[in-house]
């Protein structure tokens, strides 16, 4: 489990550090509130597809399920924000020095957010045969 939550601090401090430098110039105010609410972005849409991963998963256990959840929505939140914040802090940071088109714009967000979809469909998949994975060990350790 300590190696699961170091990890974990790893993968958030790469992604705070990455998206903080490609927001280049912009007011350390404005650089926090940006991690801020992609983080919170990140986490919303990875409980959205840990829900949709979870389907018909049931560990009878609330409090077993509970940190299952918290676990696997935290590792996957740092994942999801490294693939998309750090581009978008760049795109935000070129588009500020006005050394990018609005088309361009536009252009790579829509790429960055058809590779995070794929990227999701891929997660959901992995989601859910943790889950089984967890709760077949759950279910043996039980018996």
């Amino acid at each position: 489990m300590v190696f699961i939550v170091l990890i974990t601090g790893i993968i958030y401090l790469i992604l705070i550090s990455w998206s903080w430098q490609n927001l280049g110039e912009l007011e350390k105010s404005k650089k926090v509130i940006y991690l801020i609410a992609g983080i919170a972005i990140s986490y919303v849409i990875t409980l959205i597809v840990f829900q949709i991963a979870k389907g018909k998963f049931v560990i009878e256990e609330a409090e077993i399920q509970n940190r299952l959840q918290n676990m696997i929505v935290a590792i996957f939140t740092g994942i999801n924000g490294m693939i998309v914040m750090p581009q978008i802090a760049k795109i935000i940071d070129r588009q500020k020095g006005e050394q990018v088109e609005k088309q361009e714009i536009l252009k790579r967000i829509g790429i960055i957010l058809i590779v995070f979809f794929v990227c999701l469909i891929i997660e959901t998949g992995y989601m859910r045969d943790t889950q089984e994975g967890t709760l077949r060990m759950y279910q043996t350790i039980k018996e």
